[in-house]
């Protein structure tokens, strides 16, 4: 697994060749960002189609405002915040948007390859206890957790996505965990 530093160095390698015209760069960066991009939009959105929608706009408008550009967090947080925009206009025009997704929010970790009917039971009133109480969190709690575990963003990226400071996304985490965690027991 590509650690978080390379990835990061990968992708501001990639798009400075793109920004450069190398269409292979645009091509590569698509192909390492896509999965990323498809679960935030596939999170907040109906349908896998529209999420392709939205991950392919998202691409076009990048190529098309690339000289745009201002450094800061970094290429990816820029093309989450290009997606996250291209999701509300979706949703603004009509989309049906989607507050979670069970099979994109809730993956099931620590399970054996051949889990018995205990744990595959167990696994699944998990799983729906955190769906449940996910969907009940305010729209920005659900947007910081979504941009910070779906999306796989660092703070300074989810920062420069929602145009906060770095501390604000840190707290607003923070709280947004606590508020899960709250409504989570309440489930129980």
């Amino acid at each position: 697994m590509v650690s978080a530093v390379k990835e990061r160095d990968k992708v501001e390698e990639l798009f400075t060749a793109a920004r450069g015209g190398s269409a292979s760069a645009w091509a590569e960066l698509y192909a390492l960002l896509r999965p990323r991009l498809f679960r935030y939009a596939r999170l907040r959105l109906a349908t896998d189609d529209q999420a392709e929608d939205a991950v392919s706009e998202t691409m076009a408008r990048a190529i098309a405002s690339a000289a745009n550009y201002r450094p800061g967090a970094g290429p990816a947080a820029w093309l989450v915040g290009i997606c996250r925009n291209v999701v509300f206009e979706t949703y603004r025009a009509g989309g049906k948007q989607r507050p979670v997704d069970p099979e994109h929010l809730a993956r099931r970790v620590g399970l054996t390859e051949d889990p018995g009917p205990a744990e595959v039971a167990v696994a699944r009133s998990e799983e729906a206890t955190l769906r449940a109480a996910f969907v009940r969190l305010k729209d920005d709690d659900q947007d910081v957790l979504s941009l910070r575990v779906v999306a796989g963003l660092a703070t300074e990226e989810v920062a420069e996505a929602l145009g906060k400071k770095v501390g604000a996304v840190r707290m607003a985490q923070s709280r947004a965990l606590e508020r899960l965690r709250e409504l989570m027991e309440e489930d129980q």
